[in-house]
């Protein structure tokens, strides 16, 4: 885990009061609205939500992706997205993407190593055997590094993609839905993988989802938001201890906690329907 000098954790997100106004032709367009939330460093948060309320133009915005059209959102303590900052992405916040993004025309270890020898971190020798190290160290084969992502299986491509990120060594992985198009035998599989890497690492995690099942048996605390515009309405914590694996899904607790997630996502989801925005519901 990432440190100061001093020894104080890094990886705090805190978003205050974000706003998020977008102006299709010269029609606003309100993403978020008064978002706020204090994320811990180490912390692994779960977003959920309507479709369209407003997860992923939050994420965007962490990136730096996008920007906020009002408040601010700080890593530590440099703010990261504001209207009085120009927003660019940095090597401190990584992104594993719902669709991929693997380069085809690259090795396993090209992909992993690309990203800290094109910003000079490393040179490609440095950067081969730190990504053999974390292969070794987060249960990924050496075996396939010469392999090219057409050759590997959809859940494997997922793992190639978190350790290219984490060799970046960042302060915050930024996760939108990559499980999504998983098959429910690879996506459980790929649930205790993160796991592991996040026992293993400690990096603060900020996973947006609408699988209920996975925000549970992944979360610290569950951050629910409304119907756009969207805001938090609800901070769930997920009190099952960890470490945890797939016995958890049958525990009362996870039900019981599942069915709470499900209550407040589904309230939101009816008024969204109900007020005519069917896409959002």
């Amino acid at each position: 885990m990432e440190s100061k000098p001093d020894g104080k954790r890094q990886g705090r997100i805190l978003i205050d009061h974000v706003e998020k106004v977008y102006d299709p032709e010269g029609v606003n367009v309100h993403a978020c609205r008064d978002c706020n939330a204090d994320i811990q460093p180490g912390e692994f948060a779960m977003v959920v939500g309507p479709s369209g309320c407003g997860k992923t133009t939050l994420l965007n915005a962490i990136a730096g992706f996008d920007n906020a059209t009002g408040g601010a959102i700080y890593l530590d303590e440099e703010k990261i997205a504001a209207p009085d900052i120009v927003q660019s992405p940095g090597a401190d916040r990584m992104v594993v993407f719902q669709g991929g993004a693997l380069f085809p025309w690259k090795t396993v270890m090209g992909n992993i190593t690309y990203g800290p020898v094109m910003q000079g971190k490393m040179r490609v020798n440095e950067a081969v055997k730190e990504a053999r190290e974390l292969m070794d160290r987060l249960g990924l084969s050496q075996e396939i590094e010469r392999l090219y992502p057409d050759n590997l299986s959809s859940g494997m491509k997922r793992q190639v993609e978190i350790i290219r990120a984490l060799i970046n060594d960042p302060k915050v992985l930024l996760l939108d839905e990559p499980f999504r198009a998983l098959d429910n035998i690879s996506k459980g599989l790929m649930h205790e993988y993160l796991l592991s890497v996040f026992e293993l690492t400690q990096k603060t995690i900020f996973f947006i989802t609408h699988d209920l099942d996975e925000a549970v048996f992944l979360a610290d605390r569950i951050f629910v938001m409304t119907t756009r515009p969207g805001t938090f309405k609800a901070v769930i914590e997920v009190d099952i201890p960890r470490p945890r694996d797939f016995r958890v899904l049958a525990t009362e607790r996870f039900v019981e906690i599942r069915e709470h997630v499900k209550a407040e996502v589904e309230e939101e989801s009816m008024k969204a329907f109900e007020a005519g925005e069917r896409e959002l519901a």
